[in-house]
């Protein structure tokens, strides 16, 4: 099924009871083009709904969202398959995802916005907010010696602090202390004070690691401006931008727009969580800044489209242009790059503040250019910005481990419609 909300579609007014699901409104997010006024191909743009379809048809995936915007305005927002396989429900194009860490960038953001206004720096030591830092160790050959220097802000928000997430995506003895530790068990001070007991991987600065770095600005944000974590990004961010959908919690009267969680399983896809999995109707203990956003292709496109403006949308100014180009701009040393998880590998990938950057378009086999920023959700959630080629392209769905194949072919057939 393809359901492309290319206009607010009006066919609610007149829609049964039965099938006024089906016909739901959606607010477009930004000006739509048409293909051509943008310097794109309609006709490419249109291979992707079926590249989508096979997805589903092979069973794969029960259904995908798909969003491209190219110089500030709409020119592709489908959907295809279903929210769950058992109701078969079809997905639409507004329904509400988790994003896990794609909630990375908006903490990022948040944090940004405090450096901005002179609460913080980015090379404070962030014991200087959190002193549970203060004591902090460095695993050695199972035992703990001292950090050549304190972790920072600027470490925090690189991936650079030291600090690890636990199993599966680490799998070094200090990843099984966090396991041990449980430490996403209580909410952001008990975080905190957790991971802040257990040992560095390795000194700050030294390796890109990634962790729970972005969990704790989460709780910096809450020291920092006085406010729960929560109702910081719904004063600063989602209501000004107008992400009405994103958030921690979704309201009972949304719920019906989540779509299940599946990973792979004898004879085909199975569910991990279901589409109206309860803990999203109250307000979580941890408030992740690190991965407990849920959110709409919708919304999130007016976060990008703020970024690649420079920091504003609609007369809405999270922050300064310049500061925007910091955040997307590599800070890594060459020795740090590419980046990766384990053994795998982002090839010409380094990393900015609280996004992936390109820094070697001729080292990725993908169409894309350098300065290109982007990340992704461990439910198969992806989106980049592309500043170079004035673009934003988002690639939904709800599949664990992370289905790097599909955000690749769906990035294919967005640079192949570019025509300029």
């Amino acid at each position: 099924m393809r359901v492309f909300l290319s206009l607010a579609i009006a066919l609610a007014a007149c829609a049964s009871p039965s099938s006024e699901r089906q016909t739901r409104s959606a607010q477009v997010p930004l000006p739509q083009a048409e293909a051509a006024e943008v310097g794109m191909s309609a006709t490419g743009l249109a291979r992707i709904e079926p590249a989508m379809q096979r997805w589903v048809d092979e069973g794969r995936v029960a259904g995908i969202v798909t969003m491209v915007a190219r110089g500030g305005r709409l020119v592709h927002w489908e959907s295809v398959g279903y929210r769950d396989l058992e109701s078969r429900t079809p997905l639409q194009a507004d329904d509400i995802f988790r994003i896990y860490s794609m909630t990375k960038p908006v903490t990022s953001v948040a944090v940004m916005m405090l450096v901005e206004e002179g609460k913080l720096a980015l090379i404070d030591p962030v014991s200087r907010y959190l002193p549970v830092f203060s004591n902090v160790r460095v695993y050695a050959d199972g035992a703990g010696v001292p950090p050549r220097r304190p972790i920072t802000i600027e470490d925090l928000l690189r991936h650079t602090s030291g600090l690890s997430y636990g199993p599966p995506i680490g799998r070094t003895a200090v990843d099984a202390m966090y396991a041990e530790a449980g430490v996403f068990s209580g909410d952001l001070t008990t975080l905190v004070e957790r991971v802040a007991a257990l040992p560095l991987v390795d000194h700050p600065g030294a390796r890109w690691n990634y962790g729970v770095s972005t969990d704790v600005l989460g709780r910096l944000v809450e020291v920092v401006s006085g406010q729960p974590f929560d109702e910081f990004l719904a004063a600063r961010i989602f209501r000004p931008l107008g992400m009405v959908d994103t958030g921690f919690v979704v309201p009972e009267a949304k719920a019906d727009r989540v779509p299940a969680v599946y990973r792979s399983g004898r004879g085909g896809i199975q569910v991990v969580d279901p589409p109206l999995d309860i803990s999203l109707s109250a307000r979580p203990a941890l408030l992740s800044g690190g991965g407990g956003l849920v959110s709409t292709a919708a919304d999130y496109v007016r976060f990008a489209q703020a970024l690649l403006n420079g920091g504003e949308l609609d007369g809405a100014r999270l922050l300064r242009p310049e500061t925007v180009t910091l955040m997307r701009t590599n800070g890594l040393d060459a020795s740090l790059i590419p980046i990766g998880f384990g053994p795998n590998r982002l090839a010409g990938y380094g990393f900015g503040l609280g996004f992936s950057v390109l820094v070697d378009e001729d080292a990725t086999p993908l169409p894309d250019n350098d300065g290109v920023f982007r990340w992704l959700g461990i439910g198969s959630t992806y989106f980049w910005i592309d500043p170079e080629a004035e673009l934003i392209a988002l690639v939904m769905t709800q599949f664990y481990p992370p289905l790097g194949a599909l955000e690749t072919e769906f990035q294919t057939l967005v640079y192949g419609a570019i025509r300029d």
